[in-house]
């Protein structure tokens, strides 16, 4: 014990040392040794690394520092093998060897939930209409793109000049990627109506609004439907004034049920996720246990030497009675259904999934889309020098003591009632005959899902199945942020 407190104390003394000097070369390795031991004492599953001499965390290398660092968060995050998979807990199954959840950033992270965005402001992907059947997947509220014109399901016809852009070719694929990555864009594209217009589009800072699309639908049995779509768990000064207008608006047009859209809401800040389920709640469970956050047991016995150089933590801070929260409803939203879906793909994670998970105790909970990501854990923001170290750190457990969904949630599986269906990228978010949407309404209308086969659904002249669906998505990778960060969890010092 002594000697591993005497190499965090050196190390730390270096590591102070270098950023005193702006000596950014020197300082790597001592970098390295702070990952390493960092994740050693606050690393969910720590008890499975090595020790210090058999990982070697200087011998990690990479086309760059970041890279290099990356590579041994990589090879940290597969020691511990989850029992019920026989594979590591962060196996990541579309890039194998690379950590599912815990990552290191230069503070790229920070920004983007911060709600200040620096991009185009949307993305494309394929669809299985054909190998050139390339889609605008989203556009961001207030971004370049927004201004530009273009909407979700907008048929991308050519970019850079260059036409006919096929899934099947690395060298288109490569060709898209490199303009998706430059400071301006040109494209031509057609909306729905047939039309077709040329954009050109650079790249600009602006402010993310995480809430893409609320409207309210009339059914023919009565009810009255609010749509939600939520994009990113920002900040709760970026996220609440935007959750509490949409909330606002439910109210005031006395809906009775609600289909919250987090098919790409690879997740953010915990806090967000806890206020968008005390908008969403029955306020007859106003004090039930929302979750609570599991620590490892050096954690939860206070004993993190490293963690306390950098922040002030009270006695108890990662204790389970410290981390049990509960509902405290907010505005005065009461469905009288008790019932809301929301829609999910593989693209929703982490604290799209703690919401979710959070609900499923106190209401009827159903599922639409494709299976989710499967992050039932989280992490919080560490500073080593001019990086931000994510490593697992917490897991989540609702009132049910349910969690653990390593796998990803499943629509219409036994655990998670609902419907599986693949995304539609043919139609625009609130669009009533977009397919996922037009399940969730048609249930809740007459209470049966509008398309009878609960694996495929209609797109014109084709069939896209979920399995197709999922395979295209990962053609072209937009590196959306998948994370759930207490980002109040303890202050520095």
């Amino acid at each position: 014990m002594k000697k591993y407190l005497y190499l965090i104390l050196a190390t730390l003394a270096a590591l102070t040392s270098a950023c005193k000097k702006n000596n950014q070369t020197a300082s790597i390795d001592m970098v390295k040794d702070s990952v390493y031991l960092y994740a050693k004492e606050d690393y969910l599953w720590y008890d499975a690394l090595p020790d210090y001499n058999s990982f070697n965390p200087r011998s990690y290398m990479g086309s760059n520092d970041l890279a290099a660092l990356q590579g041994e968060v990589d090879a940290i995050s597969q020691f511990k093998i989850n029992p019920v998979t026989n594979y590591p807990y962060e196996y990541n199954s579309s890039n194998r060897g690379h950590a599912k959840y815990s990552f290191i950033d230069q503070g790229e992270t920070s920004q983007v939930l911060s709600g200040n965005n620096g991009d185009f402001g949307f993305y494309p992907v394929y669809t299985p209409i054909s190998s050139t059947d390339l889609r605008v997947r989203y556009v961001n509220p207030g971004s370049p793109a927004a201004a530009a014109g273009l909407h979700r399901g907008d048929l991308i016809l050519s970019i850079a000049n260059v036409p006919g852009l096929d899934v099947n070719n690395t060298t288109d694929l490569n060709a898209i990627t490199a303009a998706l990555s430059a400071k301006s864009i040109g494209m031509t594209l057609r909306r729905a109506n047939g039309t077709t217009y040329a954009v050109n589009i650079a790249a600009a800072n602006y402010t993310a609004n995480p809430v893409m699309k609320d409207t309210v639908y009339n059914t023919s049995s009565g009810k009255k439907v609010g749509y939600l779509v939520f994009s990113v768990f920002t900040d709760s000064i970026n996220a609440k004034p935007k959750l509490d207008a949409a909330f606002d608006y439910f109210i005031n047009q006395g809906i009775t049920d609600l289909v919250v859209d987090l098919r790409y809401n690879g997740g953010g800040y915990v806090s967000t996720a806890e206020y968008l389920d005390n908008l969403i709640v029955p306020a007859a469970k106003s004090g039930a246990k929302m979750y609570t956050a599991f620590y490892n047991n050096k954690l939860q016995n206070d004993q993190h030497p490293l963690l306390n150089t950098q922040f002030n933590i009270k006695p108890g801070e990662f204790s389970q009675a410290n981390n049990t929260v509960l509902f405290s409803k907010k505005k005065s939203l009461n469905l009288s259904s008790n019932r809301v879906i929301f829609i999910v793909t593989g693209r929703t994670a982490s604290a799209s999934e703690l919401t979710i998970n959070n609900l499923r105790p106190h209401m009827d909970v159903k599922l639409i889309g494709t299976k989710s990501y499967g992050k039932p854990v989280g992490f919080f923001n560490i500073p080593i020098n001019r990086y931000q170290l994510y490593i697992t750190e917490f897991e989540t457990k609702n009132a049910a003591n349910q969690g653990g969904y390593y796998a990803g949630m499943t629509p219409a599986s036994a655990d998670y009632p609902g419907y599986l269906s693949a995304d539609d990228v043919t139609k625009d978010f609130g669009d009533p005959t977009e397919g996922l949407l037009s399940h969730a309404l048609s249930y809740i209308d007459v209470g049966t899902y509008a398309i009878a086969s609960p694996k495929v659904e209609s797109m014109g002249n084709t069939t896209l199945s979920v399995q197709q669906q999922n395979n295209l998505d990962g053609k072209l990778n937009d590196h959306a942020f998948n994370g759930m960060i207490f980002n109040s969890r303890m202050k520095r010092k």
